[in-house]
């Protein structure tokens, strides 16, 4: 049987009384070259009775205190995009699967049914690009159902899209106002001299393998003690996953003992704008800085864990002072020229960011997976929760390409 959906065409849901209308400003943060692109991904949850129409009107009524979702992208002068509040609303798409859940195999990689089946998209007359958010759900014989978001990364980080679904959760369950507050206030982002732009960034397209590794809590607390009692420190969870994946890697790939391999991360900096913003808790912009850690294959493939993950816990340190010298306009160089060659690694981390914790009625997803792994000009990692009843990190890799597929994914699973 040939799994498939059935979509109706996009609607459009408005606000659900009277928004404020003119034109916002984006931030600095928000309109850097690294936010500017869309992000896909799909909850899925186990239960449901009919969630289409109770999430749809959700979204009216979540649009009222998030107007400027409602709105869309506009560039009146080149480089500086800002947002348009228009009143119009979100597109909206519902759907219908020929199949249960456990068909498709809970929607496990690799998928049954192609992601573009399960993701909302516009009419073709709209720019994508223009476009702040959209959603769609896609019911299954089963009651199961899916919520699939595309959103602007100009517009949100990952926790600021988390915080608006959490408000249409809210909505859904009958609560009169979002508990969270939205804060737009991008103007108050300080906006430092552009630096230099350095040469255009090269790109090669590689032929990474999508790998799909689970690592258990078991194995990340046991090198969580082991940094414990060789250093009288903690760790976090991020910092084990990521110290494997890099020296895992470097190990696989085994470029030249004195080539460069680098690790880039965008760490959150909303702990350092609370003299900024007037509420950093409602605030749903970017709030990101990119971290990067360079250092030669053979002191990473050669190095401790424990060596590692104190690389990694200095970095993040170092971001206060990185990022407060940004705000001042002390930066020396453009933080975001990182070489895309097949030495660098980017890792996200989207096991925190909020999006399993989205509860339409019908209590939290069972999983939350994205379908941004598609991109070949620099390896990727990210991490996810597991399916529930799960624990640990499921790790969503693009790093390596089919030669080093073997060693890597054996490193991998000596620690997994």
């Amino acid at each position: 049987m040939a799994y498939s959906v059935t979509k109706s065409p996009p609607v459009i849901v408005t606000p659900a009384s009277s928004t404020p209308h003119g034109h916002l400003p984006l931030s600095s943060i928000d309109k850097t070259a690294a936010v500017r692109v869309s992000v896909d991904f799909i909850q899925v949850f186990g239960h449901g009775q009919d969630p289409a129409p109770i999430i749809k009107k959700a979204f009216a009524d979540a649009l009222v205190p998030y107007y400027p979702v409602g709105g869309k992208i506009v560039e009146p002068n080149p480089g500086e995009p800002e947002v348009e509040c228009t009143g119009q609303g979100i597109w909206f798409v519902e759907a219908a699967a020929n199949c249960s859940l456990r068909d498709v195999n809970q929607l496990e990689r690799p998928l049954m049914i192609p992601k573009e089946e399960l993701l909302p998209r516009p009419p073709p007359e709209e720019n994508l690009e223009d476009v702040i958010l959209m959603a769609q759900v896609t019911e299954f014989t089963c009651g199961g159902f899916t919520v699939g978001i595309c959103f602007s990364h100009l517009v949100f980080d990952g926790q600021g899209a988390a915080q608006f679904l959490k408000a249409v959760g809210e909505m859904a369950r009958g609560l009169p106002k979002p508990s969270i507050e939205p804060v737009w206030s991008r103007e108050s982002i300080p906006n430092p001299p552009k630096l230099p732009r350095g040469p255009p960034p090269s790109f090669t397209a590689f032929k990474f393998e999508t790998i799909v590794i689970e690592i258990s809590l078991n194995s990340i607390d046991n090198i969580k003690n082991q940094f414990a009692t060789e250093t009288g420190q903690k760790c976090s969870t991020f910092d084990v996953v990521t110290a494997v994946i890099w020296r895992c890697r470097a190990r696989a790939i085994n470029l030249a003992p004195d080539a460069e391999v680098r690790l880039g991360f965008a760490a959150s900096t909303r702990h350092l704008l609370h003299d900024v913003l007037p509420s950093v808790e409602g605030y749903y912009g970017n709030c990101v800085y990119p971290v990067g850690i360079t250092r030669s294959s053979d002191e990473i493939k050669n190095a401790s864990l424990v060596e590692i993950v104190g690389l990694i816990r200095d970095a993040k340190e170092a971001l206060t002072t990185k990022f407060v010298d940004w705000m001042n306009g002390g930066a020396k160089d453009n933080h975001y020229n990182v070489p895309l060659d097949y030495g660098t690694l980017t890792v996200s981390d989207w096991s925190r960011v909020g999006f399993n914790e989205v509860d339409f009625g019908w209590g939290e997803p069972n999983y939350v997976f994205t379908l941004n792994d598609d991109v070949n000009i620099v390896a990727s990692a990210i991490y996810l929760k597991p399916p529930l009843p799960k624990q640990g990190i499921r790790l969503m890799l693009r790093c390596v390409e089919e030669q080093h597929s073997a060693v890597f994914q054996e490193e991998m699973m000596k620690l997994a």
